[in-house]
């Protein structure tokens, strides 16, 4: 570990940043295991493949957040929960009221979607869910990476990397990449959690352990086990029937990472990781007797007084890494295979087909259906295999890293049908009621898929420090898809060490991100009623006979460039600075469009007629959008009485603007329904447009006090009925929010942390239900929407 403390204590920006309250230590290194005078091992940094890096000058912006504090003392008791309040450029959101979304937390960086951030595990690529984030959901038509799969105990640091990493890393690093650095130490350690909102719902409960064992000769296998219960909360009002806030979800995870020495240069390295996790959401609330639900979505029979269908997902996610680095003459050399699938199956429940119940009553049943129903669902699985080399050559100026390499991935992404009663129409002329499960109709015979690709890819990244205070990094990567062809793109970075205390960066790259298999094959259809007409509603896959009837073209990738310049500064040893400015062109980006039928699109509606369809959407490459922003981050340690006071301000400015829609040559002049206003808002602005963090943390003997304020700026969200008809926007003021929490250290091996979260008890602004995505007074948003909450930890280490 030499090579890395010593990297960790000058810091990136200096001792300050490290020592700092700031959980985002900017000192930026990453150990693959225990550095030996062999040079079995070596330190690198997430953007550069050069061996045993030095962390003071790297030329793009590297965020080094340490977990060991969060997972021993912090409130939220979630991965991305943590990060939400420690990173000022990333952002997710726990939404209720939008169907599968709801189960699984959407995440992102710098405002862009959540599927243009790339995620790694030991430097490794790590699986999308299954799941394409649809209705009501942000980041709509968006896939993502369940980063909640991960136990935070088994996390020994997050790199994130805010800059286009595409040449190096590949598709999806358009807004950065994430770096997940698990724990393998020795030693064993445990957590007890608890947490509630100031109401009294949304319990949670954490069981979590950790241990680290030696195994076979200098090797290490640690092994995480974890167990959490967070309990459904409420904030409807009284007299609503509706049940607004966080899903109820039951995890149980394992995870495994070691490594294993094969000789005096070869190293065998592993990891396995496992959750299943039962997760139930509520869904719009149906009425009862004298509402308009009864009969076309109830059955006095069955709910005379309403009810409410629970959305219930079984989601299982699993991940796994093998591979060896060895020295091949003066070369590294890294082959690795990695396998990630995560699979969601849905089970509504508390639910009618109202069609069966009504259709029974009319024949003298008693005018029942099933309550629940099986109703289908996704797995989407990847299996990538590296081959890595790198040599550092002292020779060409003042040396220069060498590395290039491959990868090969393949891909499968499958629909499964529910039961029948989950989707059917039971009289086929919509005169018992709507088809399917309310809440959640089930997936169809016809939206069923098994669908593979394959990628391969090769790259060169060469590193050279031109002077000693002048460093250049250059790298190219090209791509070959089996289902849209090849790509290549490009980086060029450079830093500038103007003194001890001042360096300059600045990169520029060019980038993409392949259209995900969940894009182009998922297929979901329902009927509605449409001029008294039951009609199938379908989002059409790419290729199929509805999207090419509409002229939709073959999804391809989008485009991006990536600019960056920025400076850090060291003022003194207790102080540093770091400030970068950024622009993110993305063209073609694929988007989700609106319903196209008869009455918007007339030349369209008489195909979809013939075929059966009342109404159809689509994935297309229909929006240029441009993105520019700030990261600033100033970080201070000094001494206060008899306490040490560590100080830290982070503040990320972003703003994202759709600037073109170029709707393919069929939809000519129906732009307005490809991108509706309101849908262009949820690009623009599905996150904060600002967000900052001031932390405070005080030590003074075995006491310790920790008081976060977290602002988060103004977000304007479109309604249903939209500007055109006289409604506006919602405009969400800003809001600032503050944590506090009290720590006591009853030995180094022993602490307990009481504290709350959102201590203020501030809300989202209030808006028109009826406007709304979750149909409450107001959605999720900022920080969420279910107000203060208290927490209690208790950390043993043995």
């Amino acid at each position: 570990m030499t090579v890395l403390r010593k990297a960790l204590s000058i810091g990136l920006y200096g001792a300050a940043a490290v020592a700092a309250l700031t959980p985002v230590s900017f000192a930026v290194a990453q150990t693959t295991g225990a550095a030996t005078a062999s040079g079995l091992d070596s330190v690198t940094i997430i953007g550069s493949r050069r061996a045993n890096a030095s962390a003071t000058d790297t030329p793009v912006p590297i965020d080094f957040i340490p977990m060991t504090k969060t997972s021993e003392q912090g409130g939220q008791f979630d991965l991305s929960q943590s990060l939400q309040y420690l990173s000022p450029s990333f952002n997710s959101t726990r939404q209720t009221g939008a169907d599968g979304a709801d189960l699984i937390d959407s995440a992102s960086l710098r405002g862009l979607g959540s599927d243009q951030t790339l995620v790694l595990v030991n430097g490794k690529r790590r699986h999308t869910t299954a799941l394409v984030n649809l209705f009501g959901a942000r980041n709509r038509g968006n896939t993502g990476t369940d980063l909640n799969a991960i136990p935070v105990l088994a996390i020994d640091n997050v790199q994130i990397l805010r800059d286009g990493a595409a040449a190096q890393y590949g598709s999806d690093a358009i807004a950065g990449v994430m770096n997940i650095t698990l724990k393998k130490s020795k030693g064993c350690e445990a957590v007890l959690g608890y947490s509630q909102y100031s109401v009294g719902d949304g319990k949670n409960y954490l069981p979590s352990a950790y241990c680290g064992f030696g195994i076979g000769e200098n090797g290490v296998l640690g092994i995480t086990a974890e167990y959490s219960d967070r309990g459904r909360s409420n904030r409807a009002e009284a007299d609503n029937p509706r049940i607004i806030g966080d899903t109820q979800s039951k995890n149980s995870t394992i995870y495994l990472n070691g490594e294993l020495p094969t000789s005096s240069t070869g190293k065998l390295y592993f990891t396995l990781g496992a959750q299943n996790r039962d997760a139930s959401s509520a869904a719009f609330a149906r009425g009862g007797v004298g509402s308009d639900d009864i009969p076309s979505r109830n059955s006095e029979a069955m709910y005379p007084n309403g009810f409410v269908p629970f959305i219930n997902g079984d989601i299982n996610d699993r991940y796994a890494i093998i591979g060896h680095r060895w020295q091949v003459g003066d070369w590294t050399a890294d082959l690795s295979q990695t396998y990630g699938s995560n699979e969601m199956r849905y089970r509504i429940a508390n639910t009618i087909n109202a069609s069966i119940a009504n259709l029974d009553l009319m024949n003298g049943g008693a005018g029942r259906s099933a309550s629940a129903f099986q109703a289908g669902g996704f797995l989407f699985s990847q299996a990538t295999t590296n081959i890595d080399f790198s040599k550092f050559f002292d020779g060409f100026l003042m040396g220069s890293n060498v590395a290039f390499g491959a990868e090969y991935r393949r891909e499968n992404y499958q629909i499964s049908a529910g039961e029948p009663g989950s989707y059917i129409d039971a009289d086929g002329v919509g005169v018992g009621g709507n088809a399917g499960s309310q809440g959640f109709p089930g997936f169809q015979p016809a939206d069923v898929t098994n669908r593979n690709r394959d990628s391969t890819a090769l790259y060169v990244d060469i590193e050279t420090d031109v002077t000693q205070k002048f460093k250049v990094q250059t790298a190219v990567r090209t791509e070959q898809y089996s289902d849209f062809g090849n790509t290549t793109t490009g980086k060029l970075a450079a830093s500038f060490k103007a003194s001890d205390q001042l360096l300059f960066r600045s990169s520029v790259s060019s980038g993409f991100r392949a259209p995900s298999l969940q894009q182009v094959y998922f297929s979901s259809t329902f009927t509605d009623f449409i001029s008294g007409q039951p009609q199938d509603v379908v989002l059409a896959p790419n290729g199929g006979t509805i999207a090419n009837a509409a002229g939709i073209p073959k999804l391809k990738e989008e485009n991006s460039r990536n600019f960056t310049l920025g400076f850090t500064l060291t003022p003194s040893k207790t102080t540093s600075i770091t400030a970068d400015l950024y622009q993110i062109n993305i063209d073609d980006r694929i988007g989700l469009s609106g319903r196209f039928d008869a009455d918007n699109f007339p030349a369209l509606g008489a195909t979809l007629a013939a075929l059966g369809v009342g109404q159809a959407q689509f994935f297309v490459n229909s929006i240029d959008t441009k993105t520019k922003g700030l990261d600033l981050t100033v970080s201070n340690k000094s001494e206060l009485g008899s306490g040490k006071l560590s100080t830290f301000l982070a503040l990320n400015l972003s703003q994202t603007d759709v600037v073109n829609v170029h709707a393919p040559a069929s939809l000519k002049g129906y732009e307005s329904v490809l991108l509706s206003e309101r849908e262009r808002l949820f690009i623009e602005q599905g996150g904060p447009r600002t967000k900052a963090t001031l932390g405070f943390d005080y030590t003074q003997g075995a006491w310790e006090t920790n008081f976060k304020i977290i602002h988060f700026g103004s977000q304007t969200l479109g309604t249903f009925s939209g500007t055109e008809n006289g409604v506006p926007n919602a405009f969400y003021e800003p809001k600032t929010s503050a944590d506090l929490a009290f720590t006591y250290s009853f030995d180094k091996n022993t602490k307990l942390t009481v504290g709350g979260n959102n201590i203020f008890n501030v809300k989202p602004t209030t808006q028109d239900a009826n406007e709304t995505d979750n149909g409450f007074i107001y959605d999720s948003v900022q920080f969420g929407l279910n107000g203060a909450s208290y927490f209690a930890k208790f950390w043993k280490r043995f």
